[in-house]
């Protein structure tokens, strides 16, 4: 009985080794690429044996392609390995007004997207979107798709398959997963949006921080938490929401019941708000006005667009107070529309963090992330490549 315990305990090691180093060399690959092999095995210290009968799997796979020949001084002309840009993913990004759908490659480089309205009803919701996501696997049959990646303006609860907390999308209680993955076949994996920037801040901006959080702005608010190289979930995936801890809990009703919270005073909305509560629009019509235009009349010298931003501003940096003091993150990322304008915002928000900042404690580093909305749907990206190229932590190196 010992030899056989000894035979298994060695067999699962040598299997768990061949995995760790095949994910290591797909994501030098990921990253480094076009790389030769000679590369590969110098930056993963693994013999050159190794990381050829690595690499001979990994192209039987289709996983990755050999390239053009580079040139040396003497010797050997080594051949470049890139991946395979066929091997493709659906990512997919819900949000309360708009929901777009997309396809892109292991690379986070999108090929293709459309987007629709999104449904104030999760049942014809879920119907757009399984006929857009049924329309990038018609228009890709050459490809090989690997599974749809999801975005959501709230906390999905992955044990129990329902999106559990999503205010701003008013969807309530509902499984996104199994329909698609009954009417597509793909594996499919489903995330808050928040967490979905973090995965791609780690994966595609190739960001080393051990502790970081991405703070998501637009409709509401929303945080992900990546701290000592881990994303934090938190019970029924709920952690993180910081945008809805009350500033004020006598403050302006808030989309989760609440009064005062953070996103009523920061987010996209409540500028818009501000606004009209200085005459820059009917109160009774927020539609009129989207968050951009507000951004445009700012720049055109609307004073009250610009006191409404400023104002904005300010409570954004009094909510980050929060997670430094809570969280000790090292580097801040913020996402949304904001951050093409943020020589208006950055200073602001800047100012606001740094005047609270505790004894012993560090101001993080502010990084506005400017990725055109991006982001969230590289994140979807991240999270199917990671059954083949390793957890989050791995991809981070």
């Amino acid at each position: 009985m010992q030899a056989v315990k000894e035979k298994r305990i060695q067999g699962a090691s040598s299997e768990m080794a061949r995995n760790i180093n095949r994910r290591l060399l797909l994501n030098l690959i990921r990253t480094r690429h076009p790389i030769s092999r000679a590369d590969l095995a110098r930056l993963s210290g693994l013999q050159r044996s190794t990381v050829s009968l690595i690499v001979e799997q990994l192209i039987e796979e289709h996983w990755v392609l050999e390239g053009p020949t580079g040139r040396l001084p003497r010797g050997r002309r080594p051949t470049f390995l890139r991946l395979n840009d066929e091997r493709v993913i659906i990512a997919v990004d819900i949000r309360p007004v708009q929901t777009t759908v997309a396809l892109a490659d292991a690379n986070g480089k999108f090929i293709s997207q459309e987007m629709f309205p999104t449904p104030p009803d999760s049942q014809p919701g879920m119907q757009a979107l399984l006929q857009s996501i049924d329309r990038i696997i018609a228009a890709n049959r050459s490809k090989k798709i690997e599974g749809i990646g999801i975005s959501l303006p709230g906390r999905y609860n992955q044990d129990a398959d329902r999106l559990v907390f999503a205010p701003n999308l008013r969807w309530h209680d509902v499984d996104l997963r199994n329909p698609i993955v009954k009417a597509t076949g793909l594996d499919v994996e489903v995330e808050n949006a928040a967490n979905a920037c973090v995965l791609a801040a780690v994966w595609f901006d190739h960001m080393q921080d051990n502790n970081l959080v991405a703070v998501t702005v637009s409709e509401g608010i929303g945080t992900g938490i990546w701290a000592n190289r881990q994303l934090i979930s938190g019970q029924n995936g709920m952690a993180g929401e910081f945008g809805h801890v009350p500033l004020d809990p006598s403050g302006p009703l808030c989309g989760c019941g609440g009064h005062g919270c953070w996103e009523v005073y920061a987010s996209n909305r409540a500028a818009l708000r501000y606004y009209r509560e200085a005459g820059g629009g009917a109160p009774d019509a927020p539609g009129e006005l989207s968050f951009s235009d507000l951004l445009r009349r700012a720049t055109q010298g609307d004073g009250r667009a610009s006191q409404a931003l400023e104002k904005m501003a300010h409570y954004l940096g009094r909510g980050m107070r929060m997670l430094v003091a809570g969280v000790a993150p090292s580097t801040i990322v913020v996402v949304g529309d904001l951050t093409r304008a943020w020589y208006r915002f950055g200073p602001i928000i800047e100012s606001e963090v740094q005047a609270q900042v505790l004894a012993g404690g560090v101001t993080p580093r502010l990084i506005p992330a400017h990725e055109d909305g991006m982001a969230r749907l590289r994140g979807t990206v991240a999270l199917i490549l990671q059954k083949d190229f390793g957890t989050l932590q791995e991809a981070a190196g």
